[in-house]
C-alpha cells in the first residue's frame, strides 16, 4: 500500500505545476488545461485524505468538485470559441482588450 505522504507530495506537485502554468502561459486554453490540474490535484487530495481517514465524505465530495469541472469546461470553451470566432485569436493579451 501506497503512504499517504506520496499522494499529498504528488498533489502538492501536480497543483504547483498548475500553478505555474496559469501564471507564465499566455495561452487561454493552455491557462484553462493548468486550471484542470489543479482541480484534480485537489480531487487526488480528497481522495487521499477519505480513504487514509475510513471516511466516504471526500471521496462524495469530489463528485461535487468534478461537476463544478464539467461545468467550466462547457462554458469556458464555449467562450474560448466565440472568441476565436471574432478576434482569430485566444491570447490572453486579447482578452484583455475586451474590458468594459
Amino acid at each position: 500500500m501506497v503512504p499517504l505522504n506520496s499522494y499529498l507530495i504528488l498533489s502538492a506537485i501536480l497543483f504547483s505545476i498548475g500553478t505555474i502554468g496559469v501564471l507564465t502561459r499566455r495561452n487561454a486554453i493552455v491557462i484553462f488545461m493548468c486550471v484542470e490540474m489543479m482541480l484534480n490535484a485537489v480531487n487526488l487530495t480528497f481522495i487521499a485524505l477519505s480513504r487514509h481517514l475510513g471516511s466516504i465524505d471526500g471521496q462524495i465530495f469530489v463528485f461535487f468538485v468534478m461537476t463544478v469541472a464539467a461545468a467550466e469546461a462547457a462554458v469556458g470553451l464555449a467562450l474560448m470559441i466565440a472568441f476565436y470566432k471574432n478576434r482569430e485569436s485566444i491570447d490572453v493579451e486579447d482578452i484583455k482588450l475586451m474590458k468594459l
